[in-house]
């Protein structure tokens, strides 16, 4: 994770982050640091589109949506956090308040647990009050996607909602078979059947039927309307601290909206509560059981199978810093941690 504070000349201070999945931190580090940080002097944090645009323009030729994408994504947080406390706002309220509220799915990485163990976290989700769950598809062995699957219908009953996740793991082919043989078991969405560049394969294959949910490597709106275009996305998912932050996750949520399409998210469900909540066009919010509620002095708020957005100032996000010290892995300001 790699976090940001800005402060502004009236003493107001904005926390945004990004993260990675094991590399590139320190590469995320040096841009912010090296390219980003003297750009932002000087500039009017109000002005959220102005900035958002000249980060993105000074960074496009050597990013276009890679490090430099998640790096304008955890300064624009920033931002935001920062226009909304100046106003007195939550977040979600400022950015346009659809709702207090809005329905949340667990999900975790269990494709390699045990039926046992699966079965053991979908008890687990249950018992939080979720009422939608999704879990990991994509074995080399087709039957045991579909074993797995069976065992967590059975647990779960008709009325709570599943979606499958397989994490690019499928050509056409296998994605074809897979979506036949589990179709059966009544998925909500399947999740990133292929890598994101194969737009035709998700329009061929949400042409079976099968309602596609993606986003998560998508990093630029240019990329996210291609495939709302070419039919590949029923459910959009775009990831606020990959996809150019508070300003791009909402670009990309209108774009969406007038393509008639819902939205969801991805990760960072401390932060997606907020914008989920201020568009009209929201479907789940994702909480992952590896989340930072334990660095956070407010975690995420649930109640009866909904995310509640807060109502402090900002996004609200008090992280503990102190906890949060013991993983720091470079010297230096707070923006490496």
């Amino acid at each position: 994770m790699v976090t940001v504070c800005v402060q502004t000349d009236a003493g107001i201070k904005g926390t945004g982050y990004t993260y990675t999945v094991g590399s590139g931190g320190s590469a995320i580090t040096r841009l912010l640091a090296d390219e980003l940080a003297p750009l932002l002097c000087g500039c009017d944090p109000r002005c959220t589109e102005q900035t958002w645009r000249q980060m993105w323009r000074h960074l496009h030729y050597v990013g276009r949506g890679g490090l430099a994408g998640f790096a304008v994504s955890a300064v624009d947080i920033a931002l935001w956090d920062i226009k909304a406390q100046a106003g007195g706002e939550p977040l979600w309220r400022l950015l346009g308040g659809a709702s207090s509220r809005v329905p949340a799915y667990a999900g975790g990485v269990d494709l390699h647990f045990t039926t046992e163990e699966l079965l053991a976290e979908m008890d687990d989700y249950l018992a939080q009050g979720f009422h939608a769950l999704k879990i990991k598809v994509g074995h080399d062995d087709l039957k045991q996607d579909i074993e797995r699957v069976a065992a967590v219908r059975r647990r779960i009953g008709p009325d709570v909602v599943l979606m499958l996740d397989a994490n690019m793991r499928w050509r056409l082919d296998e994605a074809l078979r897979a979506v036949k043989a589990l179709r059966d078991f009544d998925p909500f969405w399947l999740e990133e059947p292929f890598e994101p560049d194969y737009e035709e394969a998700h329009a061929t294959l949400a042409a079976r039927g099968i309602p596609i949910a993606t986003g998560e490597n998508l990093h630029t709106i240019a990329e996210f309307q291609r495939m709302m275009d070419r039919g590949g996305v029923s459910f959009v998912q775009p990831d606020l601290t990959n996809a150019g932050g508070v300003t791009g996750w909402m670009k990309v949520a209108h774009a969406a909206e007038c393509r008639n399409l819902p939205v969801s998210s991805h990760g960072a469900h401390d932060l997606h509560v907020h914008l989920l909540c201020a568009v009209a066009n929201a479907s789940y919010l994702e909480v992952h059981r590896f989340g930072l509620d334990r660095f956070l002095a407010a975690p995420l708020t649930l109640e009866d199978g909904c995310a509640v957005a807060p109502d402090r100032p900002g996004h609200g996000l008090q992280f503990k810093w102190d906890d949060l010290e013991a993983f720091r892995i470079a010297s230096g300001d707070r923006s490496q941690a």
